[in-house]
Formats: structure tokens, sequence, C-alpha cells
């Protein structure tokens, strides 16, 4: 139990907690005040996944990248359990609202969305670094919010802003999906320093 709270709190993970709990409550507040009750807008649902994206992303690399390369534990495993909170972590902040009357949702929204976006962050981290992590699911969805989402290739590209039903969304956030829980499982986060300058 002790390993598990040292690597909990090297990564920050319970000031990630903290910040997104009251991300959501605000983004709820918020809605609940301007909008009235009933289910958020399909933007105002993917910015606030975003933003519960962007808390958890620097839960992805510890302060000591040699440190998580050179240890003797079973990291494909850990790194696979860290993924799945990250993905559970804002699944319960948001699907808890629907027993309130101003609700994100709808269901199948939220989990595509938290899914989609935490692989593009995997991917980041992976490819970019987790400080730089942020990046891709940030330039993704600001673009589904702002162009136009008509015809299925429009569909595919604003796969955030559509609707649960909707296959070419299904099919197009499952790619980072997967592909972010392959590649970060298996190599973990891009080291800060490359090993040529140190």
């Amino acid at each position: 139990m002790r390993g598990l709270t040292l690597y909990l709190h090297s990564r920050r993970v319970p000031a990630a907690c903290g910040a997104g709990a009251a991300g959501t409550a605000i983004a709820w507040l918020l809605t609940t005040a301007f909008s009235g009750t009933g289910e958020v807008s399909r933007t105002v649902l993917v910015l606030t996944v975003l933003l519960l994206v962007s808390v958890v992303a620097p839960t992805l690399g510890g302060p000591d990248d040699a440190l998580d390369r050179t240890a003797a534990r079973p990291w494909t495993w850990l790194r696979t359990s860290h993924l799945a909170a990250a993905v559970g972590f804002p699944l319960v902040l948001l699907l808890a609202t629907l027993l309130t009357g101003t609700r994100f949702g709808p269901f199948g929204c939220v989990v595509r969305d938290v899914t989609g976006l935490l692989g593009l962050t995997a991917l980041g981290a992976t490819t970019l670094g987790t400080a730089r992590s942020w990046f891709l699911p940030l330039g993704w969805t600001l673009a589904a919010a702002v162009f136009p989402r008509t015809g299925r290739v429009g569909e595919a590209l604003t796969w955030q802003t559509q609707a649960p039903d909707s296959r070419p969304a299904a099919v197009v956030a499952t790619v980072p999906t997967v592909a972010g829980l392959a590649l970060y499982a298996s190599r973990g986060p891009r080291p800060r320093t490359s090993p040529e300058n140190v």
C-alpha cells in the first residue's frame, strides 16, 4: 500500500483529482445558472471533458524519467492500470451529474469523448512528452468546436461533438483510444531530456 501511495503522490494524482472535481463542479454550476436544467450542449460537454483530460495529463509521467525506465516494476501493467483509472475518474464525475437536473450526457457521448481524448493525451505523452501531452486533444477539440460538422467526413473529423449514434465518430474515436493505450503502456512517456544531452 505504501508503494501505491508513493506512486500516486509522485504522479500528482491527488492534486489532479481535486482540480478535476472542482472544475466539474464549476462547469455544472455555471451551466445550471446560465442554461437552466436539462442536458448540456455537446460543446459544453466536450469542453468539460477536455478540461478533465488536461487535468489528468500531468499524471502520465513521473518526476524522474530515468527512474521510471530502470525501476524493477511491471510498467506495462502499471501504465495500463493508470490509464484505466484516468478514464474512470472523468466518467464517474460526469456520469454522476445524470442524477441531477443538469446532466452531462448522453452516456455514449461521455464515454466516447473521454476515451478518445485520453487516447490522444496518451499518444501525446508518448510522442511529445507529458508536459505537451495536452496539445493533441486541445488542438483537435478546438478545431471540432469551430469548424462545420456536415457529411461523413465532417462527422469523422469532429467526432467529439457528434451524436452518440454516429458511426464515423465512433470509428475515428476508437483509433486514438487503442493507439494511445498500446503506445503508452509499452513505451511510457517520452523522456524530458534525450540521452544525447545527458
